[in-house]
C-alpha cells in the first residue's frame, strides 16, 4: 500500500496538481508494477482542500471533511489518467458513491483487480468525517492484506522534530510504533499508527522526490525510516 499526500502532487506549485510531478509519480509506480507487485494507493487531498484546516475558521467539520474527500477523488482521477497513459491498468474505488466517475469501494472487487495486476486507487478516505487519509490508507492496507505500507513524503524519513523548522533535527532510521506514539512524532495521526501497531503492519516513511525510492524500498533497501516491531528483511524473505 502506497500513501501519497496531496501536497506530493503539487511539485513546486503552491496549489493544485503539477503535470510534471504527477507523471513522475506515475513513472515511479510503474516501476514496481512492472516487478509484479500488487499495488494499492491512497491519495490525500491537501493540495486542493483540507477539511481540518477549513473547520478551524468556522466551517462545519463534517461538511469540510466531505469536501476534503471529494478533493482526494480529483487527485485519484488525475493519477489514474497518468498511470493509464503509461499503459498501467488502473481502477479508482471510492468510499463515497460517485458511480459516474469511479467504482464504489468493494473489498472483494478491489482484491480481484489487484490479482489481475491492476493498480487500485482508493479515494474519499473512509467515507466518514473526522478520519484522516492516513487512517484510511492503513485501514485499506489491512483489508487487502498488504505486506507493507509506504508513506511518501517530502523529507528523507522520520525526525525527532520538524527538519524544515529545526536544522538540528535528528534523523530516526528505525523505531517502534510505541516510540512514535509515546514521543508524539508527527508522522501519522495516532489512530493510523495504533491501527498499524495492532495488526503489525510495517510502515516505511521515505522521500518521494528521490528517483527510484519506491522501487528501492520494495526491493528491500533500507530507505527512509522503518516503523515496526519486525525486521523488514525477515518479513520480505
Amino acid at each position: 500500500m502506497l500513501k501519497l499526500s496531496g501536497e506530493a502532487l503539487m511539485g513546486n506549485q503552491g496549489f493544485g496538481i503539477s503535470p510534471e510531478m504527477i507523471n513522475n509519480v506515475a513513472g515511479e509506480i510503474k516501476e514496481i508494477v512492472d516487478l509484479g507487485v500488487e499495488t494499492g494507493i491512497v491519495v490525500g487531498g491537501g493540495n486542493i482542500f483540507r477539511g481540518i484546516a477549513a473547520s478551524s475558521y468556522g466551517m462545519d467539520r463534517t461538511a469540510a471533511d466531505h469536501m476534503g474527500m471529494l478533493a482526494t477523488v480529483i487527485n485519484c482521477l488525475a493519477l489514474q489518467g497518468a498511470l493509464e497513459r503509461m499503459g498501467i491498468q488502473t481502477r479508482v474505488q471510492t468510499a463515497l458513491s460517485i458511480n459516474k466517475v469511479a467504482e464504489p469501494y468493494i473489498l472483494r472487487k478491489a482484491v480481484r483487480h489487484l490479482e489481475k495486476g491492476r493498480v487500485v486507487i482508493f479515494g474519499a478516505g473512509t467515507g466518514n468525517p473526522y478520519f484522516t487519509t492516513d487512517t484510511a490508507a492503513v485501514l485499506r492496507a489491512q483489508e487487502i492484506h498488504a505486506e507493507i505500507f509506504l508513506k511518501a513524503t517530502k523529507v528523507d524519513g522520520l525526525y525527532d522534530s520538524d527538519p524544515v523548522k529545526n536544522h538540528d533535527a535528528i534523523f530516526i532510521k528505525k523505531t517502534s510504533y510505541m516510540d512514535v506514539l509515546r514521543k508524539q512524532l508527527e508522522v501519522m495521526d495516532v489512530t493510523a499508527v495504533s491501527l498499524a501497531m495492532d495488526n503489525s503492519l510495517p510502515l516505511v516513511i521515505f522521500n518521494l522526490n528521490v528517483s527510484g525510492n519506491i522501487r528501492n524500498v520494495i526491493c528491500g533497501e533500507e530507505i527512509g525510516t522503518l516503523i515496526t516491531n519486525t525486521n523488514i528483511h525477515d518479513m520480505m524473505r
